[in-house]
């Protein structure tokens, strides 16, 4: 059976610290491929400058290119309209009924996750491993939704919590670069430099397609 991590998020634009978890997940040696998923609309936040989906796709397939495992989706922004987590796992375990899936997120989406559409529900369609993220803390058991605390018990040898499903939430110890989509958006409109922040050639592209104008990228 394949197993494919699912790394969802706006993207907006791409940057190293997705990259760097993306890289910890995979040296976990648990996954076969990770695939980035760019939300067409998040549901949960406005769209900042309005990038739209193709060009956060174009930007997350130009950042990926030096990893044969990781792979670029299109599969929220050809569904279109709000990118609800749960619609998307279902469609993917529709399409690809072999395949044992991996939802990756940040710890500080984990802790919200009780205000998402069906959330109850996602915890039955994929394992999920939450990345640490600086400035973030706390126990995953005592985060859990209380609709679905009582399904989860803690495997110690494992060290993650396994649900009556049979999927787990597990916690992915290293910490994520302290690295902000909103920063890096915030510099390149004040002509800042963000070398360093992001690949260099997703800086090309956004200069190249006068993303998050007015742009001057050193």
């Amino acid at each position: 059976m394949r197993r494919i991590g699912i790394f969802g998020g706006t993207f907006n634009p791409i940057h190293n610290g997705h990259l760097h978890i993306a890289i910890e997940v995979f040296g976990c040696g648990t996954l076969d491929e990770i695939w980035f998923m760019p939300a067409c609309l998040p549901p949960h936040k406005n769209l900042a400058a309005q990038v739209s989906v193709v060009h956060r796709l174009a930007m997350v397939e130009t950042a990926i290119e030096p990893y044969s495992e990781f792979v670029a989706s299109d599969l929220e922004g050809r569904r279109g309209g709000r990118s609800y987590s749960v619609k998307t796992l279902q469609d993917l375990r529709r399409l690809h009924p072999t395949v044992e899936f991996t939802f990756i997120m940040g710890l500080d989406s984990f802790a919200e996750i009780g205000l998402w559409k069906s959330y109850a529900k996602l915890f039955d369609l994929c394992h999920i491993l939450v990345a640490a993220r600086p400035g973030f803390a706390g126990d995953l058991q005592a985060m859990l939704p209380v609709a679905v605390a009582d399904r989860f018990c803690y495997d110690a040898d494992a060290l993650k919590l396994r649900g009556e499903s049979g999927f787990t939430v597990q916690l992915l110890s290293q910490t994520a670069a302290d690295i902000s989509s909103t920063e890096i958006r915030k510099s390149i409109v004040a002509g800042e430099p963000v070398t360093g922040s992001i690949p260099a050639a997703v800086i090309d592209y956004i200069h190249q397609h006068q993303l998050y104008r007015p742009l001057m990228v050193g």
